[in-house]
């Protein structure tokens, strides 16, 4: 009887990336691969530059508001709110409570927005388009929410520096209730769907590992911090806006399950927990609401006035979707800042790809990366490099080997 000898395979390099025509934030990567398993990976980012703290620079503080908010299209209000709390510190303006419950609000709203986009996108790149379609179709609701209170779907244009542009009225209360009790609706299905589903479990559990050790040591932010077992939020830690004054804790994985492993199944936990954690913030917030103004300074000349006399610096944070953003402010007498300098979430989370990427294979590489919501474009094209020359597989192609591999598993 002859036995099968099983030849082994030359590594090889694979480099995805790093540039998508549609989409910002393009990054590099680099694997070295052993047939379909990854020996090693690299990322190279920076591959883009925008210049908005150059442009800031050359702004009065009112203006950098709102391009602090187009850093990024997702998160609505994390930029501008981050960029106000410096300048506050610095220009010493009391924000009224009444503001602070209405940006926690908006935030929150946010949070729920950010968690099933990506809930939406993980589906995606594991081939369940049918929970990426109810993921999004949740998502069209507090989209719809924002846009009634603040006006806009995507850039919310709410934060101004001393508190906010609109109020949240007592009439606008029952649609905000009316909201909060249609997500609590569908929660059940979409937990059930990404947390009992066989095949989202064998796709996820063990794959993509960041151990508790390995987050310390690489200072991951948010839901990728908190996966791996380390209770790390802005919120709680340095309670800013209304937080103070609510009941919360840091979520993780363990709180569901008993245990934290730490692998992308983790990651989903604590986004879906943490949906459920903004509805009852929410409800805290309207319950506790108080009286009182919603800016500080409401003549803009007056407070251009204050803001160019400041001096000093800070730095404001907040917790963001994705983890702790930071924006450092330096204000020297002057209509423009000094100095502004923006440390966003997904610059924290980038070096946990590694561990997490190494050991395994090619197919898992798409939902390894979505696993920590990077605010990064989509990837384009792979180019792999091997005995027999270079060949191009496309973005669609990198999706379809995700794809096959679920279904392999489904077939057992």
């Amino acid at each position: 009887m002859k036995t099968l000898e099983i030849k082994k395979t030359a590594p090889y390099t694979t480099q995805i990336g790093p540039a998508h025509p549609a989409l910002k934030e393009p990054v590099m990567f680099t694997f070295e691969l052993e047939g379909e398993r990854i020996r090693k990976a690299d990322f190279a980012p920076g591959k883009a530059h925008r210049g908005i703290e150059w442009m800031g620079l050359r702004r009065n503080c009112v203006q950098i508001v709102y391009l602090a908010e187009r850093i990024c299209g997702i998160c609505g209000i994390t930029h501008s709110l981050s960029f106000c709390r410096a300048i506050e510190q610095v220009a010493q303006i009391q924000v009224s409570n009444r503001a602070h419950y209405i940006r926690t609000i908006v935030g929150e709203l946010e949070r729920i927005h950010s968690h099933l986009l990506w809930a939406g996108v993980a589906a995606h790149e594991l081939g369940f388009d049918s929970a990426f379609y109810l993921a999004w179709r949740v998502r069209e609701n507090v989209m719809d929410l924002l846009e009634y209170l603040t006006g806009n779907r995507v850039h919310y244009a709410i934060i101004q520096i001393g508190g906010v542009r609109r109020d949240i009225t007592p009439d606008m209360v029952p649609k905000i209730e009316e909201s909060l009790k249609f997500f609590e609706g569908v929660y059940g299905k979409l937990a059930s769907i990404f947390l009992d589903d066989t095949t989202i479990q064998m796709r996820c559990r063990d794959c993509g590992v960041l151990t508790p050790e390995e987050a310390l040591k690489l200072c991951p932010v948010g839901p990728t911090a908190r996966a791996s077992g380390v209770r790390k939020d802005v919120r709680v830690d340095h309670p800013y806006a209304a937080y103070a004054d609510l009941e919360l804790q840091p979520v993780t994985p363990d709180q569901l399950t008993g245990e934290i492993r730490g692998d992308v199944y983790d990651r989903i936990i604590v986004r879906l927990l943490e949906v459920k954690q903004s509805i009852g913030i929410i409800r805290q917030c309207l319950a506790q609401m108080p009286d009182g103004p919603i800016l500080a300074v409401p003549k803009m000349a007056l407070l251009l006035a204050q803001l160019k006399k400041a001096e000093g610096e800070a730095v404001g944070r907040h917790e963001a979707p994705r983890g702790e953003v930071m924006h450092y402010v330096r204000m020297g007498k002057q209509e423009s800042p000094v100095a502004w300098k923006v440390k966003a979430s997904s610059y924290s989370n980038y070096m946990s790809w590694v561990p997490m990427l190494e050991g395994e294979q090619v197919a898992d590489i798409p939902i390894i990366v979505a696993s920590i919501d990077p605010c990064i474009s989509c990837t384009d094209r792979v180019t792999i490099v091997g005995d027999q020359g270079a060949q191009v597989w496309t973005k669609e192609e990198l999706h379809r080997l995700s794809v096959e591999k679920t279904r392999q598993l489904q077939l057992g």
